[in-house]
């Protein structure tokens, strides 16, 4: 069984969807179409931007879904999915490409979800920190003894853990996790605390989004975030991209579910090679591919 997977924030790279945009018609037409939806051209910041225009969320965020969306759109009839998933951001991504979003509403919702989470970020300081070389349960045992905001974020991979919280509060567990032996506690470049507590106000604004949206049954099971399970009800999706927002992305947990439940290969869709990686820290065995360029 097939799997394919769509990367998250931190992916993206100058010059991203240029091959597509230049060679596919198909491309060059949802490009212009996402242009006029997002009310600038995010297709020069995409081809010819620095990497400080990319940094920004309200442009990251859609750059990365419409590169893993017209990539999936690219391969055409070859688009054979048993199953898929999505990092975080990713997972609007995974929505589109197995149909249970139309292009125009997945790209609506990204750009929503960037504002709002930005908007976010503004009220409050926070940060997020990569924990290497621990094991879960002292991670979060670790952040439960802090007074600050603080909690697990992304669970990438067996010792690697991603924390999220108040600048205090990251500073804090650094020190502390540093001192139960993690081999790095590096604090990530990043605007704010995705996936805790402090993205409520983004929540509570894209869930008023997501219920005005009307979402299709996927043309295969769709494995998300929250819970690392697999749905095919619209209703269910919906309420699980929701949760999404403040509750932490069970990555590992994805991988070893869509592995026993039959997956033999996965196929990551759009810039970078990061959830290879992270799917060949699971499991060395299974096989990987990426698709990262216009496949014509």
């Amino acid at each position: 069984m097939k799997a394919y997977v769509f990367p998250g924030q931190g992916a993206q790279f100058v010059g991203m969807g240029k091959d597509l945009y230049d060679n596919s018609s198909v491309a060059r037409e949802l490009f212009e179409k996402a242009n006029t939806i997002l009310g600038f051209r995010i297709t020069d910041l995409m081809f010819e931007g620095t990497d400080e225009d990319l940094r920004q969320t309200n442009v990251t965020q859609p750059a990365i879904f419409l590169h893993s969306v017209l990539l999936a759109k690219s391969l055409g009839e070859s688009f054979t999915p048993d199953m898929v998933a999505g990092h975080s951001l990713g997972e609007f991504s995974a929505l589109v490409a197995s149909g249970a979003l139309s292009f125009e509403d997945g790209l609506l919702l990204v750009s929503k979800r960037a504002i709002a989470m930005q908007k976010a970020c503004e009220q409050q300081e926070s940060t997020m920190a990569a924990i290497v070389g621990l094991e879960d349960e002292v991670v979060e045992q670790v952040c439960r003894s802090i007074d600050e905001v603080v909690v697990p974020a992304n669970y990438n991979c067996p010792g690697q853990l991603v924390i999220s919280g108040s600048i205090k509060g990251i500073d804090l567990a650094c020190e502390k996790l540093t001192e139960a032996g993690a081999k790095r506690a590096l604090k990530l470049s990043v605007g704010g605390a995705f996936h805790s507590p402090l993205m409520e106000p983004a929540r509570a604004e894209l869930a008023e989004a997501i219920h005005a949206t009307t979402f299709n049954a996927p043309v295969c099971p769709i494995y998300q975030n929250v819970n690392a399970s697999p749905f095919i009800d619209p209703i269910q999706i919906k309420e699980n991209l929701i949760a999404q927002l403040t509750a932490p992305v069970r990555w590992t947990k994805t991988v070893v579910t869509m592995l026993a439940d039959g997956c033999d290969s996965f196929t990551e869709i759009g810039p970078g090679q990061v959830l290879q990686g992270l799917v060949k820290k699971v499991d060395r065995s299974v096989e990987t591919f990426g698709v990262n360029t216009y496949q014509g």
